[in-house]
């Protein structure tokens, strides 16, 4: 059995150690927690040991913690670094690399420049032999988990005949449990959006990508507008859909009038957070007009990555093949059971 350490236990860190608290091969030794707030308690009720920063213990005598960060570490096969965005490489030069152990970082970090915390930006649809063995590799944000999820099959599909991918992400403003975090009564552009560089990493650096990037004030997963260019007619809608038919979570849905249309459903079946941890493609919204091929699919913003960081843990510690790891995974997460779920409930009306 190996030992897994989540450092962090916010929107990402709570929602993996739900997940690995169920995979018999993993034993969670604990999450790590830098501020002293409601979360410790939250953790520890859940039968969680929480460690701290040694220099911050005092400030934790109140709660019931089980030691210090690096005490933790010295007992880890692999940490999971939830911490915020920018924290990750921080962590890595004074913890994991000093310590020799395998981490995972999430999107927040880098994969280039001075503070890259790896060479491998990990999509699994796109690149999953590269992460084997590795002991640093970086998880693409929900963003770029989604768009890898869409783009490879129909790259694998459509090949050459593609010429041009134009994607506006609409980004929600904030994570459901953030309800301490206001929502602004405005729509942000994001000047030089960092998910098209992203995604390039694994899908071609000269591919054809071009992407938008807007914030609105909702807390209901992101919507991402693809426009999909072919050098001849574009294919038609249904055969758009049927490349996703039995795609790894992607569910096609014709019904859903938005994202909190999905977000209560997934809150109705008792999925875990109301996450769905996949795409959704919104199929009445799919149109093929001469050249160019529309389509729109919602995007499980923090539940999306919880199974990718799964598929990722086991290429890190198990040197597992890829259909190996997809079926673990699969016991683990029941994605197909979520996408007929999904699919049924949202199905076509004749």
């Amino acid at each position: 059995m190996k030992k897994v350490f989540v450092n962090g236990y916010g929107s990402i860190g709570s929602r993996i150690t739900a997940f690995l608290k169920d995979d018999p091969e993993i034993s969670v030794i604990g999450v790590g927690k830098y501020s002293p707030d409601d979360k410790v308690d939250l953790a520890i009720s859940r039968g969680l040991n929480v460690y701290v920063p040694e220099n911050k213990i005092d400030n934790f005598k109140d709660y019931q913690i089980s030691g210090s960060i690096e005490s933790a570490l010295d007992d880890c096969d692999l940490v999971i670094d939830a911490a915020p965005g920018g924290h990750g490489y921080k962590n890595k030069k004074n913890l994991y690399e000093p310590k020799n152990v395998h981490a995972i970082y999430q999107g927040g970090e880098s994969t280039i420049g001075s503070e890259a915390v790896s060479d491998l930006l990990f999509n699994s649809r796109a690149n999953y032999d590269l992460a084997l063995g590795k002991f640093h590799v970086m998880q693409g944000s929900c963003n770029v988990t989604g768009m890898g999820r869409i783009l490879e099959p129909l790259r694998d599909k459509y090949g050459d005949q593609l010429v041009r991918f134009d994607v506006t992400l609409v980004r929600r403003w904030a994570d459901i449990e953030q309800t301490d975090k206001k929502l602004s009564d405005t729509i942000e552009m994001t000047e030089k959006p960092h998910h098209g560089d992203d995604v390039k990493t694994y899908f071609g650096k000269d591919a054809p990508l071009f992407v938008r990037a807007i914030k609105v004030p909702t807390r209901q997963m992101h919507l991402h507008i693809m426009d999909i260019r072919f050098n001849g007619s574009a294919p038609k809608p249904s055969e758009i859909h049927e490349i996703f038919k039995d795609e790894f979570g992607v569910a096609t849905l014709w019904t859903a009038k938005g994202t909190k249309d999905v977000r209560d459903y997934a809150n109705s079946m008792g999925f875990n957070f109301t996450d769905t941890n996949m795409i959704h493609i919104h199929a009445n919204m799919t149109t093929s007009i001469g050249d160019t091929v529309q389509m729109m699919y919602s995007d499980d913003q923090t539940g999306i990555v919880i199974p990718e960081n799964h598929m990722l843990m086991q290429a890190m510690l198990f040197d597992r093949s890829y259909e190996d790891a997809f079926s673990h995974t699969e016991s683990i997460f029941n994605m197909k059971e979520k996408k007929e779920k999904l699919q049924e409930h949202f199905a076509k009306k004749n």
